[in-house]
């Protein structure tokens, strides 16, 4: 059954293969007719049916010659041509390189998708991760390091090193082998002292950044070990620790304290004056064809990255497609009855730059978990897309979550609506053309 559902990959769209095997097949026969066509020109009396016939004709019937040679003749033009597909690509593959043909050319496809860099953290992130790396693997995953609590906060406390929570679960989002690494890095020890409540992923990285002397090399040599689709970047390399301004004028320190806030929360910030981000940062997202923030926490998976000193600029700056993927659920403490226009608005306020053109809004509201949802004061994002829409913004209506045990985004159908509009928006402009006079206008202004 499993020898069955790989020769069958060979049916999936997008590989380059079926179209140019229908070609070949319109060649040969053209080149058989004309070659037959040549030789009759020339006076010379010999038909390649006639030969055939006269070989085969004692031992079979003719009425079924035609069919016979047809689906040979398909049979053996297939066969030549992936004998000669997999010699072509054993030739060109770097050494030591693995994989059936098939994922060679399905790794061909996803290396000319789009450049796309996702900002944020959390679950949110790799769930979108794992959609996208279906699509293209030229993804950078741009990721907080302001988490101060659970096993990352520990480990930070204890080691020193930069939170790894995060960032695992990119890596894992993004691993060759998703299930095995999900099952290893997800692992986490329920005693033996020091070690309860730590996962086998954060201290993989964390003796990783023993071992090189630096996180984003860490990570780097991580990526390398599960041959992940893609990259992950820390937004930064300092240490910071996450505050939030409440409407009432309290300070809140520490991300794990900011969702117990009593207020609506104005703004968060860094209680370091200057963050740098990491230069790949900047250079992934000036090199990108669409930036997208979320899915995740508002306040303490996505703005932490734009509170880095340059990123929220830089993506404001980009000709890139910019999209804010809203969340589906409120979140207690955090964003009670917000709106999806909120969150947007919110979004803009703090990054102090048009970091997104295109709002992402679930369309369709969960059923199943409402109550159990309600008794935790979370309630579904009411999508008021005509508020987005008179910020200037484009809201997106689409049907992206699933519901299991909790309600969460799909993988599947974000990716393909995040895909989707990027592609509608890289047509539009391919197709609008403006006056010389804006364009002599535009470099005035600069």
């Amino acid at each position: 059954m499993r020898a069955a559902m790989v020769r069958l990959r060979w049916l999936l769209p997008g590989l380059g293969v079926k179209r140019w095997l229908v070609l070949a097949l319109a060649g040969v026969v053209l080149l058989v007719n004309g070659v037959d066509r040549w030789m009759v020109a020339e006076g010379l009396r010999f038909h390649v049916n006639e030969v055939i016939d006269g070989i085969v004709d004692d031992y079979m019937q003719p009425s079924y010659l035609a069919y016979i040679f047809a689906a040979l003749g398909v049979l053996l033009t297939v066969i030549g041509i992936r004998m000669w597909l997999r010699a072509i690509v054993r030739a060109t593959l770097v050494r030591g390189a693995t994989g059936s043909l098939v994922d060679t050319l399905l790794g061909m496809r996803l290396n000319q998708g789009y450049k796309i860099v996702a900002v944020g953290g959390g679950t949110g992130l790799s769930t979108l991760l794992r959609g996208l790396k279906r699509h293209t693997s030229n993804l950078t995953a741009i990721v907080t390091v302001s988490d101060d609590g659970g096993s990352s906060g520990r480990l930070q406390k204890e080691l020193g090193v930069l939170p790894p929570g995060d960032v695992r679960n990119c890596l894992v989002a993004l691993a060759d082998d998703e299930a095995m690494v999900t099952e290893l890095f997800g692992y986490r020890f329920s005693d033996g002292e020091g070690l309860s409540g730590h996962s086998f992923g954060n201290l993989f990285l964390a003796a990783m950044t023993g071992i090189t002397g630096n996180f984003d090399i860490a990570i780097k040599q991580s990526s390398r070990v599960l041959n992940i689709v893609g990259r992950v970047l820390p937004a930064t390399l300092a240490t910071v620790r996450l505050c939030a301004r409440l409407t009432d004028g309290t300070i809140i320190e520490g991300e794990t304290n900011i969702s117990s806030a009593h207020a609506p929360i104005e703004r968060v910030y860094f209680d370091t004056p200057r963050v740098d981000p990491l230069d790949e940062v900047i250079e992934a997202i000036r090199d990108a064809d669409a930036i997208v923030l979320g899915p995740g926490s508002l306040y303490t998976s996505i703005l932490p990255n734009l509170m880095v000193d340059r990123i929220a600029k830089e993506i404001e700056s980009t000709p890139a497609v910019k999209i804010y993927v809203c969340n589906v659920m409120t979140q207690p403490g955090e964003t009670d009855a917000m709106t999806a226009s909120e969150h947007a608005r919110k979004l803009l306020e703090n990054a102090r730059a048009r970091v997104c053109d295109y709002v992402v809004v679930n369309d369709r509201p969960p059923q199943r978990l409402l109550q159990a949802y309600a008794i935790e004061g979370q309630v579904p994002v009411v999508a008021d897309t005509a508020k987005i829409e008179a910020m200037g913004l484009r809201a997106i209506r689409a049907q992206v979550i699933s519901e299991t045990d909790t309600v969460r985004h799909d993988p599947g159908r974000l990716a393909e609506t995040v895909v989707d509009v990027i592609a509608g928006e890289v047509a539009r402009r391919a197709s609008f053309v403006r006056p010389a006079r804006d364009y002599e206008r535009a470099a005035a202004s600069r």
